[in-house]
Parts: structure tokens; C-alpha cells; sequence
């Protein structure tokens, strides 16, 4: 069932008015705040390349703040277990038995600070949620919770102490990302709210919408002609001579679904091959693994998703049935 005109309008006055909020904590970064928005209610999860103090908490903050959900923080270290990520399970002795404690990743948004600083071990229970939406320990699963968004950072700047992400492990996040620097304006802003009491903000929906959104979202029309568009792009990747690897079925998938959204955000009914172009480098080059030949050359994969774009031709037809 196709989602109805009546439904995108109201999703994508909500999708607005969420964002409008959140960029009040994240000036000037519209466009990041709208696909952060886009890949939570997607289902998936963020990867934001980014140096310090560009607002990372600060982001993963307002969006719970903002939904009435639940956040958390984990501050990655080499000395962090996968037990201090998921929980663990305790002996009670006044009670005679076995209680668990649950975790920080039990929470509606979750912010992983710097993940490449912690052991592949560790990275790996993290990933583990985020594909599965549960936890399970001693043979008991338990949900941690709906909507669930992962946003995990990394500093570009600093590779001593760090464990690089496995290509397969980078494949599990829907976009990569980064805030970046607000402009001169924004920062002026920023510098003139130095000392004033930082405004708390105020929730405006629940994570019931969210819910809702999403299954809005999957009711958004894609035309064969706009996934045969996606297809190619995909193909593309695996056929050039930079790249080693190219984008998997499941970066695919993420991008049509991410698409979808991205439709619905703007009040449409069908998506478009231009809401695949513009989240086509978000979406896909950080699931490039490029000839290291290539890499030496400084040849970089964004660079080749640009190029990509440019030479496979979109449909004319613009998504509608």
C-alpha cells in the first residue's frame, strides 16, 4: 500500500519541525541534522568522521531531547568490554539469584565516542546490536528499544591507540558523515550564547512518531526505474578499476530505504532518482574498500562516487506511477 498524499504532508511537516528543533543545538547544520532524522527513522545508523567539539553529544542529545526518548554515551577506551556496552549479568546474593544489569546501548539514541579507540572485540558487540536490535545473554534476548539509533564517531586527526573499522564492520552503518565547522555567522552566535544559561529543549513528539514514520516511510513508491537506477550505481562501484570492493546488496538496500524517507521528508508520495543522487556519497563511499595503487595516488572514494554519478545516466522518469 502506497503511502497516501494526506500522510507525506503530515510527515513531512513533523520531519520539519523535528528538524527545526534539533538545529537549535546544531547551528547551521541542516542538511546533517536532516539526514541524521532520515537515517533514525530509516532503521539505520550514523558514522560521523569529525574533529572535536563540532557538536557530536550535542546532536545525539537534542534528537532524544527532542522525541521525549532516551539517550546515552559511551566513551570508547582500549580497556572497554563488551560487557560495559551491552551489561552484564550479576549474582544477587540477598535475593539468591541472577540479575541483569543492562548497559548503556539500552537507550533510544546512543552515541559511541570515538569507536576506533576501543578492541575489535568490543566494536564487534556494538555492531552486534545494531544489526539485531537486541541483546541476548545467557539465553535471554531483550530488546533495546524502538526507535534505536547508533551515531558513532571518530577522530580523523589521531590513529595512535585506535582500531581502524573493518571494512565489513563500516558496511553496517547506513551513511558516514561529519558536522564540520559551523560558518561565521553561526559561530558568532554560538560565541555571543557563551555564558548564558544553555536552553533545555523541549520535546515536541513522541518516539511513537518515530515508530509511525518509519512504517510511513517503507510505504513511500519506488519505481522499477528508480531501483534499476540504484542497481547500476551499486554495479558501477564493483566495476571500477580503483576500487577492490564495491558497495554490497545490503549499501543498496540502505540507500533505496534511506531514499524513500528522504521522499517522504519533502511531502512526496514516490522517490526520485535525485533523492539517490543526493545521498549517494553519504549512503555508499564509505563501503568502498579502494587498490591500495589507487590510495597512494590520493584517489579517494568519495571522489569516485562523484565520478560514478556522473557518468551513469539517471531515468528521466521521475518516480511516478
Amino acid at each position: 500500500m502506497t503511502i497516501a498524499p494526506e500522510q507525506s504532508a503530515w510527515f513531512a511537516e513533523t520531519f520539519s519541525l523535528i528538524a527545526d528543533n534539533v538545529e537549535q543545538a546544531v547551528l547551521g547544520k541542516r542538511h546533517v541534522v536532516e539526514l541524521v532524522l532520515a537515517t533514525a527513522i530509516s532503521g539505520g545508523h550514523v558514522l560521523l568522521e569529525d574533529a572535536p567539539g563540532t557538536g557530536k553529544t550535542a546532536l545525539a542529545r537534542a534528537i532524544a531531547q527532542t522525541i521525549h526518548g532516551t539517550s546515552s554515551r559511551i566513551q570508547f577506551t582500549p580497556d572497554l568490554l563488551p560487557g560495559d556496552v551491552t551489561g552484564i549479568t550479576v549474582f544477587d546474593q540477598k535475593a539468591g539469584r541472577f540479575e541483569f544489569h543492562a548497559g548503556p546501548v539500552f537507550a533510544n539514541i546512543v552515541l559511541a565516542d570515538e569507536i576506533n579507540r576501543a578492541s575489535p572485540k568490543t566494536q564487534s558487540a556494538l555492531l552486534e546490536v545494531m544489526e539485531e536490535g537486541n541483546v541476548t545473554t545467557d539465553g535471554v534476548t531483550r530488546p533495546v528499544g524502538n526507535p534505536f539509533l547508533v551515531i558513532a564517531t571518530q577522530n580523523p586527526i589521531e590513529q595512535g591507540g585506535t582500531y581502524r573499522l573493518p571494512e565489513a564492520q563500516l558496511d553496517r552503518f547506513t551513511v558516514k558523515t561529519s558536522i564540520g565547522y559551523p560558518d561565521e555567522a553561526s559561530t558568532m552566535r554560538i560565541l555571543q550564547a557563551v555564558g548564558a544559561p544553555k536552553p533545555k529543549l523541549e520535546g515536541i513528539v513522541g518516539t511513537d512518531t518515530i515508530v509511525a514514520m518509519t512504517e510511513l516511510s517503507r510505504s513511500v513508491y519506488v519505481n522499477p526505474l528508480v531501483s534499476d537506477y540504484v542497481m547500476r550505481l551499486v554495479d558501477a562501484t564493483r566495476r571500477a578499476t580503483e576500487v577492490r570492493l564495491g558497495v554490497s546488496v545490503r549499501g543498496a538496500i540502505a540507500l533505496s530505504r534511506l531514499a524513500m524517507t528522504w521522499a517522504a521528508a519533502a511531502g512526496r508520495t514516490y522517490a526520485t532518482p535525485d533523492d539517490v543522487r543526493e545521498l549517494a556519497v553519504a549512503a555508499l563511499a564509505h563501503r568502498l574498500v579502494l587498490e591500495p595503487e589507487a590510495e597512494f595516488d590520493g584517489v579517494t572514494a568519495v571522489a569516485i562516487v562523484n565520478q560514478i554519478l556522473l557518468d551513469v545516466p539517471a531515468p528521466r522518469e521521475n518516480g511516478v506511477a
